[in-house]
């Protein structure tokens, strides 16, 4: 049984999102954010203390975006993977990584500045730099998904969930507004998907039964 640590809408809503996608069972445990803080004992299993943490046998995982690779490349029936005999193998992990270190990082200085600071040591104008930071690198996909659906290989796979799921943030940020329109387009196709409509309700049920916040921390809504 694979088992998933996550926070609302954190970056661990990748695997959510991919476990669904590739139907696979597991437990998702729930954790209030930020699990460091409120749940000691979350550190004798990630001395991290971020999530995702994931288990799968004796494997244990903490980097979201490799975990999407691990379980696509794990269940390739799905089609969820590029293999590196492909030709789209080196867009595939670029985009795979583009999702998490070049679009997720600078959101996450958004949220520092912007929410996570006491009143008195946020910084709105650097949380306002970030924002076009994150942007003007999110500006780069444009070109490309004005001519194709998905970020790599002509079909949806787990780079897009990792591009993806900066979307979400970005959207819990009150940024969607300002994407362009092709990106935008994308984004609003991938709210669409099932699978990824199945992790926002599974992520809700399951906060609800553990006695967790169902929103996002900060409150973004």
């Amino acid at each position: 049984m694979i088992t998933l640590h996550h926070c609302v809408s954190a970056r661990s809503f990748r695997p959510l999102w991919m476990l669904e996608e590739l139907g696979l069972s597991y437990e998702l445990k729930m954790l209030p954010f930020p699990p460091r803080v409120h749940d000691a004992a979350y550190l004798q299993l990630n001395p991290l203390g971020t999530v995702p943490t994931l288990f799968d046998g004796g494997a244990c995982m903490t980097e979201s975006a490799a975990i999407c690779q691990y379980l696509a490349a794990r269940y390739p029936a799905a089609g969820m993977d590029v293999a590196p005999d492909q030709p789209a193998y080196a867009a595939y992990l670029n985009y795979l990584h583009f999702g998490e270190a070049t679009l997720t990082f600078p959101q996450t200085l958004i949220l520092r500045y912007a929410h996570f600071e006491s009143p008195e040591r946020r910084q709105p104008q650097v949380a306002e730099d970030y924002a076009k930071w994150f942007l003007a690198r999110l500006r780069t996909l444009e070109p490309l998904l004005a001519q194709e659906a998905f970020v790599c290989a002509g079909r949806f796979t787990a780079a897009d969930v990792s591009v993806g799921y900066a979307l979400l943030l970005a959207t819990h940020l009150g940024l969607a507004e300002r994407f362009k329109p092709a990106v935008q387009d994308y984004w609003q196709g991938l709210q669409r998907r099932p699978a990824y409509l199945r992790a926002l309700a599974v992520q809700h049920d399951a906060a609800l039964a553990q006695g967790v916040s169902t929103v996002p921390a900060p409150d973004l809504r």
